[in-house]
């Protein structure tokens, strides 16, 4: 599947939009229980128990400390030879377009994959399939390679910014 996301900001964490305040987030596996008031009624645009349903994906949600329960952001990913792949991502309903809550939502979810990424000893590697149109936006704003067809990728000191931006040690 071709990806079209928004990294509206880089954040050290996801920001209000309205305060400019810093939250401590959690990056947890997805149950289905997760996922009750995840569907297209409630404004999510992807078929996330249809993902989590797939045997060799592993999907994440991005939660605030403060609000553990409310999800802002998922995220799928699966583990290849020398990457990880990313199949989809998509931010809460609640943080899209100009009335969104948080900034940062995916910026988060990608520096996760990043950090899974080099712990698997990829060196960061993140590999998404990109919609042709958005393709310059990711190499120039985010510093995704284009690395053949419509394949990006976030690699070696890019990833490590982002894990070191959204996971400091």
């Amino acid at each position: 599947m071709e990806l079209e996301f928004e990294i509206d900001k880089i954040t050290e964490s996801i920001e209000s939009t309205e305060t400019g305040e810093s939250f401590d987030t959690l990056v947890l596996p997805v149950s289905k229980s997760d996922l009750l008031g995840v569907t297209k009624r409630n404004g999510w645009r992807f078929n996330w128990k249809l993902e989590l349903a797939k045997n060799d994906r592993q999907v994440y949600k991005v939660v605030t400390e403060k609000e553990p329960d409310v999800i802002q952001g998922l995220v799928s990913f699966q583990y290849e030879e020398d990457h990880i792949l990313m199949n989809l991502i998509e931010n809460a309903p609640i943080n899209v377009g100009k009335g969104k809550k948080y900034f940062g939502v995916a910026g988060n979810l990608i520096a996760y994959g990043c950090k899974l990424s080099l712990e698997a000893g990829f060196n960061g590697a993140v590999v998404f399939k990109s919609k042709t149109r958005m393709m310059g936006h990711y190499e120039k704003v985010l510093g995704a390679e284009h690395i053949g067809g419509q394949k990006m990728a976030f690699v070696n000191e890019v990833s490590k910014s982002y894990i070191n931006k959204y996971f400091p040690q």
